[in-house]
């Protein structure tokens, strides 16, 4: 089997191309990263075929998918706040270079598997409200949109018989490594990272604020799961709501300072941003996912759990110095 992980150099693509080829040894030569940069690990291991390039380049996604792989994660993607700052960069990316993904498809004719990184960014209004499978997308940001629209297209393109897709609808991931990035929802990962790692942090919404998160490894394990369930047992409706944790800001830091100490919690601050609350405010907390738990997909524990993995994954020595 040929897997292309779009969005390989990633910290998600990284993680997934390195369980994908514990679970799968034997098909560690035909495993296709491609993505804008990587990282060193990646580019010189010899068992993977790392290709730079932009996903936003029609000629350079038709090179990869000439070789019709077989299955494909879809993760590329201009993240939330670039692409409300930046409309033009945004829907080349997100919503055109997804839909020449599919017409190439369409064009070979060879019906892959994708398992597309969607978002729960398409829901916005009131946060008052449950989510359910039904509900219907209305985001309140370009991000958002771009997603809702690709999701459609996911399922069209399936019900027509060209791909095989199931699309993912991601809770915000938490703790993402390294540095912050321009996703609205950056802070949610720095007001544990930073922290840790000796540095201030700071929140722009009311400590009282929930949000819906996912640790990275449940994001990897529930990308995998996905790609084993059969057509059928999806059924027509190609989306899942993806399970998760409802939690506030200030549940996050309190569970930081029962792992790691007052001393580490103490270097939060809160510093209201008026455009990123005008974004992450309007992102529904709160998930019915009945579909998703059915079908065997997982969330975490709870915060002190993510915590605690990421203080592991990542090396950190001596959090409460």
């Amino acid at each position: 089997m040929h897997v292309l992980i779009i969005g390989g150099g990633g910290f998600i693509g990284s993680r997934l191309a390195s369980e994908y080829r514990q679970q799968n040894p034997a098909a560690r030569s035909s495993l296709t990263l491609f993505d804008r940069h990587f990282p060193e690990t990646l580019a010189n291991d010899p068992e993977l075929d790392c290709v730079q390039g932009d996903f936003g380049d029609p000629s350079q996604i038709d090179a990869l998918l000439d070789k019709k792989p077989d299955l494909i994660f879809h993760l590329a993607a201009v993240v939330s706040g670039e692409a409300e700052k930046n409309f033009d960069l945004g829907m080349e990316v997100n919503l055109k270079g997804s839909l020449h993904l599919l017409e190439k498809c369409r064009e070979l004719g060879h019906r892959p598997r994708i398992v597309f990184a969607s978002s729960c960014g398409i829901f916005g209004g009131d946060v008052r409200q449950v989510i359910t499978e039904e509900t219907a997308p209305k985001p309140r940001s370009s991000y958002g949109t771009q997603k809702a629209i690709v999701d459609l297209l996911m399922n069209d393109y399936s019900r027509r018989g060209f791909v095989d897709a199931r699309c993912l609808r991601l809770p915000t991931i938490t703790v993402r490594p390294g540095k912050p990035n321009a996703a609205t929802s950056s802070f949610l990962s720095s007001i544990i990272r930073e922290p840790l790692n000796g540095q201030p942090a700071s929140y722009p919404v009311d400590p009282t604020s929930e949000f819906w998160i996912l640790s990275p490894k449940q994001v990897v394990k529930n990308f995998l799961h996905a790609a084993s369930l059969s057509p059928e047992l999806i059924g027509d409706d190609r989306t899942v709501n993806l399970p998760g944790l409802t939690v506030s800001v200030q549940h996050m830091i309190d569970c930081l300072e029962r792992v790691a100490g007052p001393v580490v919690a103490k270097r939060i601050s809160h510093q209201p941003d008026a455009f990123l609350q005008s974004i992450v405010l309007t992102w529904p907390p709160h998930f019915d996912t009945r579909k998703a738990d059915a079908l065997g997909f997982t969330a975490d524990q709870d915060v002190e759990e993510i915590i605690r993995n990421y203080i592991r994954e990542e090396n950190i020595q001596s959090p409460i110095a």
